[in-house]
């Protein structure tokens, strides 16, 4: 089974989440070869209740992943951590909103919940924690307290910071750092963008049903990675696609107040 294990479903945190956009990206995720993804929304998303309230109106659920249209869509999120550092957390659906319930009083800027804090609250649930871009510049995890890594059940192998620092750079960084706390890679194109998908992806050994059997395969290394040889032309097409689009969703938004 292949899975995208970081992925967002709304172009950015301002937008609110559209039915049709999120539907052509389900498209062109199966196109692009994925059969599963996780959904890492940003935690502090707007209206990030509306994701999965739209998602529960789109698609059957059956209490571990929505069925679109044949592609297994995992329930997650993506935390910002007080330290400078993002954490994605996948589970099931119940166990994802109670975390969110969770980090109310963290969601803005300045006051994002400590790092700890965030495990004790996310280790209460069986989810499946993966440090996110560990070595991105604005983000930099990996100079975080080795025993809360340790915490964690894999890094992140992001398509976004592999186009910027370089295919081998990247992989040899988060792969370093994961071997020496002893937790696997995985794969994640950090979409917010159709084109993206494909980039990188988790090719398991077999399909998996639930959040759980999926934490054991990578686990135990029943899997591969794979990245795209356009990898860099992926990335820099979606990056420049999803400019466009910001500028004409503000141009959009300045017009319908100007009538």
């Amino acid at each position: 089974m292949r899975i995208d294990l970081h992925t967002h479903g709304k172009l950015s945190k301002n937008s609110d989440f559209s039915v049709d956009y999120f539907t052509e990206m389900v498209a062109e995720a199966k196109v692009s070869g994925l059969e599963a993804l996780a959904l890492t929304e940003h935690f502090n998303t707007r209206h990030f209740y509306d994701v999965y309230e739209t998602l529960d109106r789109l698609y059957p659920y059956n209490g571990e992943y929505y069925d679109a249209d044949g592609l297994r869509i995992f329930p997650g999120m993506e935390v910002d951590i007080q330290e400078n550092g993002h954490i994605l957390l996948i589970g099931q659906k119940e166990h994802i909103l109670a975390v969110r319930a969770g980090l109310e009083n963290y969601t803005a800027k300045g006051s994002f919940i400590p790092f700890a804090d965030l495990l004790d609250l996310a280790e209460a649930w069986p989810l499946f924690k993966i440090g996110a871009h560990p070595f991105r510049e604005s983000t930099p995890l990996y100079e975080l307290d080795r025993d809360l890594l340790g915490r964690l059940d894999a890094f992140d192998l992001n398509a976004k910071d592999m186009y910027k620092t370089g295919i081998q750079t990247c992989r040899s960084q988060v792969e370093t750092l994961a071997q020496s706390l002893g937790k696997p890679v995985t794969a994640g194109s950090d979409t917010h963008q159709c084109l993206q998908y494909g980039s990188v992806s988790n090719v398991l050994d077999r399909p998996c049903a639930s959040v759980a059997e999926l934490k054991e395969l990578i686990a135990t290394g029943h899997y591969t990675i794979e990245i795209s040889p356009d990898l860099p032309l992926r990335v820099k097409a979606s990056v420049m696609l999803k400019k466009v689009m910001k500028r004409l969703a503000k141009l959009e938004a300045a017009s319908l107040q100007g009538v």
